[in-house]
């Protein structure tokens, strides 16, 4: 495999400094003080625009997103006649690496549909064997511009690693075999200031973003080519936002 560029994902700032994300796109991921974007803005990144790049994949699933949070989702790609045309063939314009927490499907706080995501989901998002042969199968089948990995906050199983790395004790069943997934991104957070499960949620998505485009040639290559994004995002609980990670 061809060596990687140092940053193999892609942050907020580098899709800026790379020639931006429509206007939807960059009004989600601010704060409060984001201008509301207009209606050309919002009419940017429709259902069912092509997506053949990364920045126009995540301005699609931005503006789902921000739909969402305003309450006014389109839930597009649901109807009956959808359903039918579907079953001959997938064609998922992204891939989601996401927690199996139930506040967080991805298809609803990204305002998508059926056939639009390819989802990966497991307690922690995290990337073992065989989620990475799920993302592998996709990426080589369906060739999707970008690839998200979206932690969410207040994450319970970050928060069940810190707990128990930190009492020295031993999670319940298979339990501890996630404790020891996240133990090395835990582990040195341990001592610090300020919210160690926040701090590990975060360091968690762009460990495994790494780790994607470290361990798999096939998703390697893909970056390297430019062909393939892997973008680290967080879930807000509370507001319904997803922002991206630097």
């Amino acid at each position: 495999m061809k060596n990687l560029p140092e940053r193999s994902y892609l942050s907020r700032r580098s899709l800026l400094a790379a020639g931006g994300l429509a206007a939807v796109g960059t009004a989600a991921l601010a704060g409060p003080a984001a201008a509301r974007p207009s209606a050309e803005a919002a009419a940017a990144t429709p259902a069912d625009a092509a997506v053949d790049n990364p920045r126009a994949a995540i301005a699609r699933l931005l503006d789902g997103n921000r739909r969402f949070v305003q309450g006014r989702g389109r839930h597009p790609h649901q109807s009956p006649r959808h359903i039918h045309d579907l079953a001959a063939g997938q064609d998922p314009f992204a891939i989601l690496v996401g927690c199996a927490d139930s506040r967080v499907p991805p298809e609803v706080l990204f305002d998508q549909g059926l056939g639009d995501l390819f989802d990966n989901r497991v307690a922690g998002n995290i990337v073992d064997t065989v989620m990475l042969g799920s993302i592998e199968y996709a990426v080589e089948h369906f060739a999707p511009p970008v690839l998200v990995v979206l932690g969410h906050e207040r994450c319970g199983a970050v928060s069940a690693a810190v707990q128990t790395i930190e009492s020295g004790g031993t999670a319940p069943g298979a339990i501890q075999a996630i404790v020891e997934a996240l133990r090395p991104v835990v582990e040195p957070l341990l001592g610090g200031s300020g919210d160690v499960v926040e701090a590990a949620v975060r360091a968690n998505v762009l460990a495994q973003a790494r780790h994607l485009a470290e361990a798999s040639e096939i998703i390697g290559e893909r970056v390297h080519a430019g062909e393939l994004a892997i973008v680290g995002a967080r879930y807000d609980l509370d507001s319904g936002r997803v922002t991206l990670l630097d």
